[in-house]
This record gives structure tokens, sequence and C-alpha cells, in this order.
């Protein structure tokens, strides 16, 4: 099975759209995540940042590359817009919960251009590790995080929160995580203890029909490293 993300976008983009909602199985991946991550497994061992999977499209840390010091926590606040300059998004911020099903509830699929906070874990700019998720595509077209496996280290997401502060995160890791292979502890985990952390999370790999879900999920992780107003 291959998990090449840009083969996985030439494939959706070849298959006429037919299937490429994000289903539950996909999600389902956020609930193994969550449900160790509620369970205080919030740290990564040191030299376990790099790609776990071996997908050349997991870019992780190139060796060497200088990132700015982390800047101190903010206190708890709402997001209310993301904004990434690189992949020119400006998203509302939505809160969401978890399904019946146990699993973190994506946006719904009728707003591809919301990207939703999983509101019981960490506010973005707060200690800990917040997590934001959004869907790669729709039955017709992008979505929000369709571009979000182009994101590399060094790179700036900002979000706007309801207390006027902007929290400006830099971008120290980007993986595709197969879900035979899923690591709650590195995508959710806090990667360093006292930052403020922030997880970026879609759909990726490429598309099984027979399943109806996509084999993988890209997990752009940051730390803050400014704060404005």
């Amino acid at each position: 099975m291959r998990d090449d993300f840009s083969d996985g976008l030439g494939d959706r983009r070849r298959s006429g759209g037919s299937g490429r909602l994000v289903t539950g199985v996909a999600w389902a991946v956020l609930l193994l995540g969550l449900w160790l991550w509620g369970r205080d497994l919030t740290e990564v061992r040191p030299g376990t940042s790099g790609p776990a999977t071996g997908d050349m499209a997991a870019v992780g840390r190139p060796p060497g590359a200088e990132l700015p010091p982390a800047a101190r926590p903010l206190g708890r606040a709402l997001p209310q817009r993301i904004d990434i300059p690189d992949l020119g998004v400006q998203a509302p911020v939505v809160a969401r919960g978890l399904d019946r099903a146990g699993a973190v509830d994506p946006p719904p699929f009728d707003q591809p251009g919301v990207v939703g906070w999983y509101a019981a874990g960490a506010g973005p700019g707060a200690a800990g590790a917040a997590v934001m998720v959004g869907h790669v595509d729709t039955e017709t077209r992008p979505a929000v995080f369709y571009k979000l496996s182009t994101l590399t280290p060094g790179r700036t997401v900002r979000v706007v929160r309801d207390d006027g502060r902007v929290a400006t995160f830099t971008v120290d890791d980007v993986q595709v995580l197969t879900r035979d292979h899923f690591d709650a502890r590195q995508a959710y985990g806090v990667h360093r203890p006292g930052r403020a952390e922030l997880r970026l999370i879609t759909c990726g790999g490429t598309f099984d029909r027979a399943s109806r879900s996509y084999t993988a999920n890209v997990v752009v992780s940051a730390y803050l490293t400014g704060t404005g107003v």
C-alpha cells in the first residue's frame, strides 16, 4: 500500500470526486490519540520528533534547522480565527467535542473552510498541546487543510483569540502518520513540557475506496514563538 501524500493528492484529483468525504473511519485515529492524551500521556521522549513512518512526505525537522525560541505561554482564551500565510488560509475556528462514537467531531461537511478546535483540550497559546482539525477536501473541491502537508519547519501559523491577543506559532515538525503506525503520543503529546504547542491535523495518504477513508493523517506540530494584539 502506498502512503505517499503527493501521490494521494493526484489520485483524488483523478477520482472524479467520488467518495472523497472524510469518514468516521479516518477520524477514528483521533479517538485513539485523545483517549491516551486525556490520560496524561502528554510527554514525548527526546529524540522522537522525526517522522515515524518513513514516508517521504513526512518532512520532519531538517538537521541543524535554526528555529526561534519559545515564548511564554498565555492564559486560556477561545480561538476565533487561524491564519496560515504560506497556504493562503484565513479560516474561522469553532469549538468541537466528541461525537457519539467518541471520536473528535470535525466541522460539518458543508463547511469545508472551517477549522475545528478540540475544546476539552488546551487553548491555543496556553500551556499544553492545542488540537485543531480540518477537512482536506470535499466531493467537489479542496477544503481548508488541502495543502497542509506542504508546510515546512520555520513556517508561521497565527491564531486570533477572543482576548484580543494573536498567538504566533512556528512549525517545527510535519508528519504523515499511517493508521497502522499512528503514534498517539507523538501526535498529541507535549513535545517539550512548559511550552504552548499546536497540532493541525487532516487526512492524508491515499483514498481507500473500499473503506471510503484515507490511509493516513497529516500532523503539523508548532510551538508558540510570539504574542501580540
